[in-house]
């Protein structure tokens, strides 16, 4: 099945992570360390990013507790400067939908140790309360804590040197090869109500055309699903999946399983991988070359949207004089007691370099940006008031309707410029009992 040919928007959208990207945000005077696990403090930030018109928000989350290394075998405790523990990020994400109109919301749900029917399902719900704006940001655990904590299988062996020169791996191969075959299954049990199953015709009895849901018969090397999935078809038909990737291997799950390709650019940190020091035209050609290993037609998916990760902090603006982005970042690393390093490019200054940047790196092929503020609640504030408006003056930035005047939500689909999926999918499989 071919997909509908759809124009591409350049979407801009935010990652939230408790109070900011920077270990030490949650000391600065306007964070809220005594609200990150309360569901206002949730609410207000996603609130916020919809009043100031980004597309969508995506939730991090993984399996163990910040701050205590990834690849590690050696049991480690958070460190006591750090903030430790999170909210679940798709339950964090359901609970904001009904609280928000317009944008998109896209937590992190990882794949290694949990089950695809029950990811599915979960996704599917999160979209029917948000009337069709959710998406999914796939991740895989490689973390010997989330294994222990799980207790059903080991970690793998993964040797990190190898991973970070974008070396294969049979470790993190078998992560990511378990990784697409979940997001398949979930595909599959999206598709297996046809949008038209639901009848609910009290006069005669029939709730359900039973012929228009499928068992989806899925067997692969790390599943057997049967299937049908026991949500019915949700808003958008098949929710965005995205996939941040810093390596070649990783870039081609991105063409085997999803719609979006976090990228990250011009970043010289060890933590880029093999990403490390690359420029946006690298990396696009990259993501583009894995793409043509994979007939994505035949799959029913459009070219892989790629955009780029963007660590920032913004100057205060003109009117309001005060501290500048760059002495912010300072400010933070001395209380952080070291230098803040990342797998994005960090950018500390004013509005107006930063649109510099953004433009030159649509120009080398991004289809958007996803901004990492480096304080939350007060940088995500200033890309808001300051930022966003400017990225519009430029067209960098779609200029939405007023959430409450539209008349129905847009599709989280539609704002990444990814064609409706058809409400029925030629089966030959047998129909559901």
């Amino acid at each position: 099945m071919s997909p509908i040919t759809q124009p591409t928007p350049f979407s801009v959208g935010i990652a939230l992570d408790g109070a900011g990207w920077h270990p030490a945000a949650w000391r600065e005077p306007d964070a809220r360390a005594e609200d990150l696990f309360t569901a206002p403090y949730w609410t207000e930030l996603v609130q916020t990013a919809e009043a100031g018109g980004l597309d969508y928000v995506t939730i991090e989350d993984a399996l163990s507790v910040p701050g205590t290394g990834a690849l590690s075998s050696s049991p480690a405790s958070p460190r006591p400067d750090r903030v430790a523990g999170r909210l679940d990020a798709l339950l964090t994400a359901t609970w904001a939908a009904p609280h928000t109109r317009a944008i998109g919301l896209i937590p992190t749900v990882t794949v290694t140790h949990t089950e695809p029917f029950h990811v599915a399902t979960a996704l599917q719900t999160l979209d029917h309360v948000s009337e069709g704006r959710g998406g999914w940001h796939l991740r895989i655990s490689p973390e010997h804590a989330a294994a222990a904590a799980f207790g059903r299988r080991p970690a793998p062996s993964i040797e990190t040197a190898r991973v970070i020169a974008g070396e294969p791996d049979p470790g993190l191969d078998a992560l990511l090869d378990e990784a697409a075959e979940a997001a398949e299954v979930a595909r599959g049990l999206w598709a297996s109500w046809d949008a038209d199953a639901e009848i609910r015709d009290a006069a005669t009895g029939r709730f359900l055309d039973r012929d228009r849901v499928h068992h989806i018969n899925f067997v692969g090397e790390h599943f057997s699903v049967v299937g049908p999935s026991i949500v019915p078809r949700s808003p958008q038909g098949h929710l965005p999946i995205t996939v941040l990737s810093h390596s070649p291997r990783v870039h081609e799950l991105a063409a085997r399983a999803a719609d979006v390709v976090f990228i990250t650019p011009e970043s010289e940190s060890v933590r880029a991988g093999a990403s490390r020091g690359a420029s946006v035209a690298e990396l696009v050609a990259q993501v583009r070359a894995a793409e043509q290993t994979v007939d994505r037609q035949a799959r029913g998916l459009a070219p892989l949207r790629i955009v780029a990760d963007l660590v920032i902090t913004l100057d205060a603006d003109s009117e309001t004089p005060g501290e500048t982005g760059a002495a912010r970042l300072e400010r933070l690393n001395d209380l952080a007691g070291e230098t803040l390093e990342s797998d994005a490019r960090i950018v500390a200054g004013s509005a107006a370099e930063i649109i510099e940047l953004i433009a030159e790196w649509h120009a080398a092929g991004v289809d958007g940006v996803r901004l990492r503020p480096l304080t939350l609640p007060g940088d995500l504030g200033r890309i808001v008031e300051d930022l966003l408006p400017a990225l519009r003056a430029r067209g960098l930035a779609a200029a939405h309707a007023e959430a409450a005047a539209a008349p129905q939500p847009q599709a989280l689909r539609e704002r990444f410029g990814l064609a409706p999926v058809p409400s029925r999918t030629p089966r030959t499989e047998e129909t559901a009992a």
